[in-house]
């Protein structure tokens, strides 16, 4: 993946992605949390992928903003096809672009056709971001063959400082659609619990293959110890990683702030 500089003329969607970017994969840390965080969430959704498919299947990354999964996943081997609603992010994902087999289909992800479908459909940390969370894994699904997988990503709505709203007590999430597709975190709507998973995926065809909970309050930085990352080793933050990946599961699914899951498509 080449590394590009930020410049003074760059639209401000491009702007936004070099800032990210010089955490998630030039190494210029400004929150430690973030990067940390970025770093398990990019370990474990390219884990949830390459354990059940090789290099040559074919991935739609949906809502891809910068594109560094699938940047990453085309220098794996992988036949990716990159998707944002904000289609001038597709320039400054080919100034990145180094190796691999990549294509480009920007637009609404609701409204997206391909002649043949994917081996696998890649939502990492936007699922949150939509009014209906049902229709929108639908969609995904609608786009993986038979037999296919759907890898998600998402913040773990059971963590015990999350204050959003459950999807599935939500009686009418249609009063939702005039702030969804924000980026950021300012832009989440509901934040899913794993045990709304399951009823999820059932209802758009899939079957639940794996749940996954990582990354602890203070690895991303969280009750406020953003401080402490700064002069803590990275080797006593990493043992704290790997000793609450231990947990019991109910005391798991109240520590850990990410969720990520991985979907096979039955029919």
């Amino acid at each position: 993946m080449k590394r590009i500089d930020p410049q003074p003329d760059w639209p401000k969607s491009w702007q936004e992605s070099s800032f990210y970017d010089q955490s998630e994969i030039y190494g210029n840390i400004s929150h430690h949390g973030y990067a940390y965080a970025y770093e398990n969430r990019h370990r474990e959704t390219l884990r949830l992928l390459t354990e059940v498919l090789s290099p040559g299947a074919r991935i739609l990354d949906l809502a891809a903003a910068q594109g560094n999964f699938s940047l990453a996943l085309a220098e794996l081997g992988f036949d990716v096809t990159w998707n944002d609603l904000r289609a001038e992010l597709e320039d400054y994902v080919r100034l990145k672009h180094e190796r691999g087999q990549i294509a480009f289909a920007a637009g609404n992800a609701f409204e997206l056709t391909f002649p043949s479908l994917f081996d696998a459909v890649l939502i990492t940390e936007i699922i949150e971001h939509v009014a209906h969370p049902d229709d929108f894994l639908a969609k995904a699904a609608a786009l993986v063959r038979p037999g296919g997988y759907i890898v998600m990503t998402t913040p773990n709505g059971g963590y015990f400082k999350n204050r959003l709203p459950k999807f599935s007590e939500c009686a009418d999430p249609a009063v939702f659609e005039s702030i969804q597709f924000k980026p950021n975190a300012d832009g989440h709507i509901f934040l899913l619990h794993s045990e709304e998973i399951t009823p999820l995926a059932r209802s758009a065809g899939l079957e639940v293959e794996k749940i996954v909970l990582f990354t602890n309050p203070l690895t991303a930085g969280y009750v406020k110890t953003e401080p402490l990352l700064k002069i803590l080793p990275r080797r006593i933050v990493n043992f704290t990683e790997s000793i609450s990946r231990h947990l019991p599961w109910p005391l798991k699914k109240k520590a850990l702030v990410q969720l990520g899951v991985r979907f096979r498509k039955t029919d």
